[in-house]
């Protein structure tokens, strides 16, 4: 019984948390300069979170040729700049990393 209470305890807990700024929010009108800022919050953690594995594969910064995840992360990055369209990004990008594993493997 304590596990599951320890569960939901957990869950309403981590749903406050998520809650809290979108309440608080509501209440207080943001300066311009804050929106635009905040439009930039899930690019910045996307990229926090992807790049490390482009670059550092083996936890070891590689930007060599032999690393197929950056050379496909390149190409996917190239296709997301010029096309603007996510679907295709992604396409590219698993594309690109197969070809580089099937060729180096």
């Amino acid at each position: 019984m304590i596990t599951w209470l320890t569960i939901v305890g957990m869950g309403i807990i981590t749903y406050a948390i998520r809650l809290a700024p979108v309440l608080l929010l509501e209440r207080f009108e943001l300066n311009p300069q804050a929106r635009q800022a905040l439009k930039f919050v899930p690019v910045a953690v996307l990229s926090a979170i992807i790049l490390p594995e482009l670059v550092m594969p083996e936890g070891v910064l590689d930007l060599s040729p032999a690393n197929g995840r950056w050379l496909a992360g390149l190409a996917a990055i190239i296709v997301a700049w010029r096309t603007k369209n996510v679907l295709w990004t992604i396409v590219v990008g698993m594309a690109a990393l197969w070809l580089i594993q099937w060729v180096w493997s």
